[in-house]
């Protein structure tokens, strides 16, 4: 009987630790139904890679990588048959171990996990994959088939280079803008840059020489004012140049006469004149490009002197070689050479011949005034390959303005005609405003003014 009690008793204690076992269990998970932290776990959506299997990973798979390789992934599963077990899941550059499933399809960008937004009462819990709206990219391994982080960065780079390519070929076929209408005096009215320079500079027992430099550049090509135009291509205008001349003489007008003057016309000075130098300086200042004018024997000589260094036909080369020299050192920062006067200097070949070598040595151009008729300079300049031009038309800087602009009318005819031309206009009050009133109709005309360097090149490739 005693024993009977005994066991009644056990029981009774047995039947109450298993209730109260399961009160407590169901208040417990009553109280916490998301683990230990009391708060709800976010929902965590993964979409599948191709071919990847639909079974959900161990919490023992997704814990453990393989340590061979670079976290390597099993082979892909057919489409018809059923996903294998839960593979060990790679690491992501964070530790974070990444689910099976996740796959870069050939082809494609990596797909990244899908984050859902916590339903109502929910919050991310602490140390899950990144937060809401910003999942993190996974570092996927490469095996049996799969592309891995260097596969991807592959990828990524030629993703970027076709889109580099493609950005490209659109900037390739976009629209030209329309053409510039042609302007009647080239743009850039700016100051041509200082001169000398060094490398284009022989020093003489007169003074500084031109010469051409060690690396080929001539002072016809560093000194000349810049013009598209030097080149001859189709559909060009038709290119007028003027040379102002008579500057930088003992009978000159002042410097200020070429206040007002188009920057393409070039301007030639003599080599007697004071402060030539700082003369040629203003003139680049103001955009125009210069020559130097050296006295040559007029038909009259002594009674008409040019002056005490005027070549002759009388000196023997190197007595003229001299001369030529000493004109050239007077200043710096021309593109050639221009006579004034010389009808019987020109006229012997002789003469004329050592003159024309030197100037084409020293990487200048000539240009002939056209006041010589019977002037050998245009045949010598040809057999030894000098830059040389001829004016075309004499313009009279003392005539009427009606006469100034028929001869200026000839002008435009001959360059019509040719493709270009040059006229010679000397030096006089109020011709500046003249040539710019000329120069502004010249579009209308189907014609562009341009420096003497550029008409000369021009002509030169006709």
């Amino acid at each position: 009987m005693r024993g009977g009690k005994v066991e009644m008793k056990a029981l009774v204690v047995a039947a109450g630790i298993v209730f109260w076992t399961l009160v407590l269990g169901v208040a417990w998970l009553a109280l916490f139904p998301g683990g230990d932290t009391g708060e709800p776990v976010a929902i965590l959506q993964i979409e599948p890679g191709p071919g990847a299997g639909e079974g959900a990973p161990s919490s023992e798979g997704a814990a453990e990588a393989p340590e061979s390789g670079a976290g390597a992934l099993p082979s892909e599963a057919p489409s018809n048959t059923a996903a294998p077990e839960a593979p060990a899941a790679a690491e992501s550059g964070d530790n974070v171990a990444m689910p099976p499933g996740f796959a870069v399809a050939p082809g494609a960008a990596p797909q990244a996990p899908v984050m859902q937004p916590p339903a109502p009462g929910q919050v991310m819990p602490q140390g899950e994959v990144g937060t809401p709206g910003t999942p993190e990219t996974p570092n996927t391994g490469a095996s049996d088939g799969r592309q891995g982080a260097a596969d991807t960065g592959e990828r990524t780079a030629s993703t970027a280079s076709a889109e580099s390519a493609d950005t490209q070929q659109v900037a390739a076929v976009a629209p030209p803008p329309p053409p510039l209408e042609t302007p009647t005096v080239e743009p850039g009215a700016g100051p041509l840059p200082a001169v000398p320079v060094d490398e284009l500079v022989e020093e003489s027992q007169y003074g500084p020489l031109p010469k051409i430099a060690s690396d080929g550049r001539r002072p016809i090509d560093v000194y000349a004012r810049p013009s598209k135009y030097a080149a001859k291509n189709p559909g060009d205008p038709a290119r007028v140049a003027i040379l102002v001349s008579g500057l930088g003489l003992p009978d000159s007008p002042p410097g200020d006469v070429l206040k007002g003057l188009p920057p393409s016309v070039s301007v030639a000075y003599g080599a007697y004149g004071r402060s030539l130098q700082d003369w040629v300086n203003r003139a680049r200042a103001d955009g125009h490009e210069v020559l130097l004018q050296i006295p040559l024997e007029p038909d009259d000589y002594p009674k008409i002197d040019p002056g005490p260094h005027t070549l002759l036909t009388t000196l023997p080369p190197e007595e003229n070689l001299k001369r030529l020299q000493w004109l050239m050192s007077r200043y710096t920062g021309y593109v050639g050479i221009t006579n004034q006067m010389g009808s019987k200097f020109e006229a012997t070949q002789e003469a004329m011949t050592p003159v024309l070598e030197e100037v084409k040595a020293r990487g200048l151009l000539y240009i002939d005034d056209g006041s010589v008729h019977g002037s050998t300079a245009g045949q010598i300049a040809s057999t030894i390959g000098l830059d040389y031009s001829v004016a075309t038309v004499e313009i009279d800087a003392n005539a009427s303005a009606a006469d100034m602009a028929k001869q200026l009318a000839k002008l435009e005819e001959v360059a019509k005609e040719k493709g270009a031309a040059i006229g010679v206009v000397k030096a006089k009050p109020a011709i500046a405003k003249q040539l710019a009133e000329w120069a502004a109709k010249l579009q209308s005309k189907g014609l562009v003014l341009v420096p003497v360097s550029a008409a000369v090149r021009s002509q030169s490739q006709s």
